[in-house]
């Protein structure tokens, strides 16, 4: 028995909330339809303005499965879904699953090289996607069986439609239009041609909620090619379940508004479609990242809850309208995705009067692993493992336990774990081990436990660097240059050297009237009173803007390419 099985954080949970959480036997679709039973008439989505019913919804969706069915989709085949943030993807959400088939969700950011690779590895025959997104796919090269396309202007209020182009202007920018003559091809099909065409009859799928795999959800593939989780029902009505359980003395089912913001397709954002409609949420849906349009519908629309990445809080802290939303009514705001800066957190706290609630998770298990209780939020942690998950720090090169207060890598295993890694036994070997009697998935971050049980991020083991046998944290490095009145942003990786192993790199970008006057040896200098001499960078580049993934991490993949 190790320190971790004693629990040390149960103590610090909400009152009422339980070690374990029972999690029902169910499929996606099939807790689809008893929230769309029981909330019928309310309001599942707001589009800028468009307001559709569970009862709606349910309708389109049906429709869509039985449209899927009929053009050949069999259960277990694979439907990719690429989109920007719409109704539409509630619909090919909710309505390839009732199909019988497992979904994998591409990034709208992708370029056709990585579209590729996703539908290939991923063996999709069949997606849905958004017209101003299909050149992308086209240039894949990937033979499709199914394409159904959707214009992301058909959910507007009919007012908004002709003016779709101009609502959602930084959408169709620099976005090409597929010829109309697509659709004489073998094989396209328009969505609202087969929602119109077909009945809600919706096939009838034999479940089995713990086998029956519900996405091949990609991770974010930072440091190389994107490996897919392999998430069953079960894993994400657990995951639901658990999350909710925590946050239950916050909110209510059938009262809250979310403020879907964050991009569908990643682990995040897959809340707004999951627990948002199991809870009988209203989602208020934004297909833009624009600061204005947000602040717009979290006023407007009464937003009671709003999940967003770090890089989401570091702007609206600054931003000159942040002001215009009556924080007051909001209940739950959590930062999950990336690690939260403390400067993030306070000035966002100063501007609004709301703590930002810091989770932790990964797409191998859904979303969550960890939350702070919202009563009881420790600064700099990103809380306590949820009801019926297990976390633990471990040695990053042996099967072992490592003490409170010692970094390691941090662990887990609960109801939401993933099955494994899609063909891909090489890396499963190494995400899972046993020690004892337990299976722990290996989560690649480096991090520590203290007395009281919360967890703390320190770096993703691939991103430490070893100077001279030394262990460098990048994010420690990169908190420290940040602070510095000059720096907008930077990020830090490590570079081979055959003397010393690895160099610390740091590239910057400046601010405005910083540039050209801050050098490298301006940046060492700062730093040195701050960091132990090993940790302070060799070596600074200074560069017009920091590479990024689609949700605000520094992309170190891309950065260690430049060098």
């Amino acid at each position: 028995m190790s320190i971790y099985h004693e629990r040390p954080w149960l103590k610090f949970y909400p009152s009422g909330v339980p070690a374990e959480v029972e999690v029902p036997i169910k499929s996606l679709p099939q807790a689809f339809d008893e929230a769309a039973a029981k909330w019928k008439k309310k309001t599942a989505l707001v589009f800028y303005g468009r307001k559709i019913s569970y009862t709606e919804l349910k309708d389109h969706v049906d429709r869509l499965a039985r449209a899927l069915a009929d053009l050949g989709i069999r259960k277990g085949d694979t439907v990719a879904i690429l989109m920007l943030n719409s109704p539409q993807y509630f619909i090919a959400y909710y309505g390839a699953l009732k199909a019988g088939a497992r979904l994998t969700l591409v990034s709208p950011m992708y370029v056709s090289s990585e579209v590729r690779h996703q539908l290939e590895d991923s063996e999709a025959r069949h997606i849905i996607c958004q017209n101003i997104l299909y050149d992308f796919v086209e240039k894949s090269g990937v033979p499709l069986k199914t394409v159904i396309l959707t214009d992301i202007g058909e959910y507007l209020p009919r007012w908004k439609r002709f003016l779709g182009k101009s609502v959602l202007g930084a959408v169709y920018q620099k976005m090409a239009l597929p010829s109309p003559r697509i659709f004489q091809q073998e094989g396209v099909y328009h969505l609202q041609d087969l929602i119109k065409k077909y009945p809600p009859d919706p096939p009838a799928i034999e479940w089995d909620p713990r086998e029956d795999v519900a996405t091949l959800q990609y991770t974010g593939g930072t440091t190389s090619l994107p490996k897919a989780a392999v998430l069953t029902h079960y894993n994400y009505i657990a995951n639901e379940a658990q999350m909710f359980c925590f946050i239950r003395n916050r909110v209510t089912e059938g009262q809250e508004v979310m403020a879907a913001y964050m991009p569908f397709y990643h682990a995040a954002g897959q809340l707004n479609i999951t627990q948002g409609i199991i809870r009988g949420f209203t989602m208020v849906i934004s297909a833009t990242t624009d600061l204005e349009d947000l602040l717009n519908d979290i006023e407007d629309f009464k937003v009671t809850m709003f999940v967003g990445a770090p890089t989401i809080f570091e702007f609206l802290k600054d931003y000159e309208k942040t002001y215009i939303v009556d924080w007051k009514r909001m209940k739950y705001v959590l930062a999950g995705a990336d690690a939260l800066l403390q400067d993030t957190a306070q000035g966002f706290e100063r501007r609004t009067g709301i703590k930002i609630c810091e989770g932790y998770g990964m797409s191998e298990a859904v979303a969550g692993t960890h939350s702070n209780p919202l009563d009881r939020i420790k600064p700099g942690s990103f809380g306590v493992p949820l009801p019926s998950t297990m976390a633990a720090i471990l040695a990053p090169e042996k099967d072992e336990y490592l003490g409170i207060g010692e970094i390691g890598e941090i662990a887990v295993q609960g109801p939401s774990v993933m099955k494994g890694y899609w063909k891909a036994d090489r890396a499963n070997r190494e995400k899972f081990c046993r020690i004892e009697d337990d299976v722990w998935m290996r989560t690649g971050d480096l991090g520590r436990m203290d007395e009281e049980g919360y967890f703390f991020f320190y770096d993703r083991l691939r991103d430490m660097i070893k100077y001279k046998g030394h262990a460098v944290f990048a994010t420690e490095v990169e908190d420290v240059i940040k602070d510095h009145p000059g720096v907008k942003e930077v990020g830090v990786v490590g570079v081979r050297d055959p003397v010393a192993g690895e160099l610390v790199k740091a590239v910057v970008v400046l601010e405005g009237d910083a540039r050209g006057k801050i050098s490298e040896e301006d940046i060492q200098a700062y730093c040195r009173d701050k960091l132990a001499a090993f940790k302070i960078p060799k070596i600074v580049a200074f560069r017009g803007e920091i590479p990024k993934t689609d949700v605000g991490k520094v992309s170190r993949r891309e950065l260690r390419e430049d060098f």
